[in-house]
């Protein structure tokens, strides 16, 4: 989509049987970026969420996940490119407010991101 920028693919895992050259061509991300999906454990705690409570669960273990140094240091890093550089983060969810992208947006905000 024009003014994206660079797409961050947030999955844990990439397509299946897309090549990774064709990976923007098909209109999945631009870059795969592990690091900020969560483990496969919570992957399916979030799958699994039909309702508040489970879906509360996952967001305070994915939280946690997030306060690891690494995924840490690379929020900080997001933020402050935010305020310079247009980026989309993303995954094969439809809908953000039950995917892990809503807990990303929310911990980047807390760190002053920039969103448009």
């Amino acid at each position: 989509m024009a003014g994206e920028g660079l797409r961050i693919g947030t999955v844990r895992r990439p397509p299946r049987g897309v090549a990774k050259t064709d990976w923007a061509k098909l209109d999945y991300y631009d870059l795969w970026f592990p690091l900020l999906s969560p483990t496969q454990e919570l992957v399916k705690l979030a799958l699994s969420a039909e309702d508040g409570k489970t879906w509360a669960t996952f967001e305070r273990k994915f939280t946690a996940e997030m306060k690891r140094p690494d995924a840490a240091h690379v929020l900080d890093l997001l933020a402050a490119l935010s305020h310079t550089t247009d980026f989309a983060v993303g995954c094969y969810c439809e809908r953000e407010e039950r995917c892990h992208r809503s807990v990303l947006r929310k911990l980047l905000a807390q760190r002053g991101a920039a969103f448009r």
